[in-house]
């Protein structure tokens, strides 16, 4: 019998086209396996933020698995900060000033009782995006019923609760499952659900959903997740692909860097970011490994009472810290949100990579930046095209095909 192969695309706002550059790469991989037309080869697909997004994407046209795959990459090839965010100077100033100025004259507006802004940046043009062909919910349940997918799953955080949501929509009859601070909740998957999702905190703003009968406010699904893996675990994956855009300075074996002073609000801002975005699932897949080395420990017969199961997961990371790609693409950002990023100390020259790329990476959306992941993430893939064919359980590839240069 063949195992459930679940795919995870975790958040992080523009870096999400280094994940659309390694699916590029795994359908290149399966041409060249020999297997030209097959079953969507991730059954059950499971995304946060920016990777829910994608996941949703390749799920609505999951039964081509390389058309779905070539929409995504033109989408991602093409991409402009207007396609996420109103950038033009105006709305900058609408809701940017604003909400830097209630930092510093907050108890003014609130005495003269002015509007609050809700957010950073007002992102109703990737409303417009998910309202685009990329996003035919409408397939999702005959995709379902015709079995071309298994489950989708998204993630989104409640301000309003404090819980961890994750979203369903499956195949089969799966009862919801609860933990601490964390729940499922079957639903028929919408754009709203995305748009929750992807709500960077503070840069986006948060997005009603109902629940239990009531509305509540949800933001970026990567806060507050604990278990990453979670989700696809539940919906029967017994294998899981991780493709993890967050590789940032600070890996083990990298020098660190000199003193540069007192840290800038942008510095500290692309490091929360981080946080919540890498941390977790970084945690989560060692929680993992650990998990299979002890039950490997195990007899087959004691396992059978267990209520463990080894998970199989291989997980795809930038070779390069995309903090340092970021940084020699900020004079790419328009100039109204640069002049918004110079105030927490986002310089619009190349400068240390720890100061700007952090921040900068998460928003991004310019096509010169997102086409460089995407050669970067096709690149890596195609590095491990054995690896990736047995994972899946392909015949070996009959060559490793030619990676990109790295400015393609």
């Amino acid at each position: 019998m063949i195992a459930r192969t679940g795919l995870l695309l975790s958040g992080g706002g523009a870096r999400a086209a280094y994940q659309v550059g390694v699916l590029e790469a795994i359908a290149e991989i399966r041409r060249d396996c020999g297997l030209r037309h097959g079953p969507n080869p991730f059954p059950v697909l499971t995304g946060t933020s920016a990777g829910a997004i994608n996941v949703t994407a390749l799920a609505c046209h999951c039964d081509h698995f390389d058309s779905a795959v070539r929409r995504m990459a033109h989408v991602w090839r093409n991409m402009h900060t207007e396609d996420i965010y109103r950038a033009d100077s105006l709305s900058v100033l609408r809701s940017g000033a604003r909400w830097l100025t209630l930092l510093s004259l907050g108890w003014a507006l609130a005495r003269w009782g002015m509007t609050r802004p809700r957010s950073l940046l007002d992102n109703t043009p990737l409303e417009k995006l998910l309202a685009s062909d990329l996003m035919p919910f409408e397939r999702l349940p005959q995709l379902v019923v015709d079995g071309h997918l298994h489950a989708l799953a998204i993630t989104a955080s409640s301000y309003s609760s404090g819980q961890h949501v994750t979203f369903f929509q499956t195949r089969q009859a799966l009862s919801p499952w609860v933990r601490n601070q964390r729940r499922a909740v079957p639903a028929q998957l919408g754009r709203e659900h995305l748009l929750a999702s992807a709500a960077l905190p503070f840069l986006f703003p948060a997005v009603a959903l109902p629940l239990d009968g009531h509305v509540e406010y949800f933001g970026d699904g990567s806060m507050r997740q604990t278990a990453p893996l979670a989700p696809a675990i539940h919906l029967g994956a017994q294998k899981i692909m991780v493709i993890d855009p967050g590789r940032r300075r600070g890996q083990p074996g990298e020098q660190p860097v000199a003193d540069a002073g007192y840290p800038t609000l942008a510095q500290v801002a692309g490091h929360a970011l981080s946080s919540i975005f890498l941390d977790t699932l970084n945690v989560d897949i060692e929680r993992a490994e650990r998990i299979n080395q002890t039950l490997a420990l195990i007899s087959p017969a004691e396992r059978v009472h267990s209520q463990l199961r080894p998970i199989e997961v291989l997980s795809i990371t930038p070779s390069e810290p995309v903090d340092d790609i970021a940084t020699r693409h900020i004079d790419q950002l328009p100039l109204s949100v640069r002049a918004l990023l110079s105030t927490l100390g986002v310089r619009s020259h190349a400068g240390d990579a720890m100061r700007d790329g952090a921040l900068a990476s998460y928003l991004l959306f310019e096509q010169s930046y997102t086409r460089e992941l995407l050669a970067l993430g096709r690149r890596d893939a195609l590095a491990r095209s054995g690896e990736i064919a047995e994972f899946l359980g392909w015949p070996g590839p009959r060559h490793v095909p030619a990676a990109p240069a790295p400015d393609e």
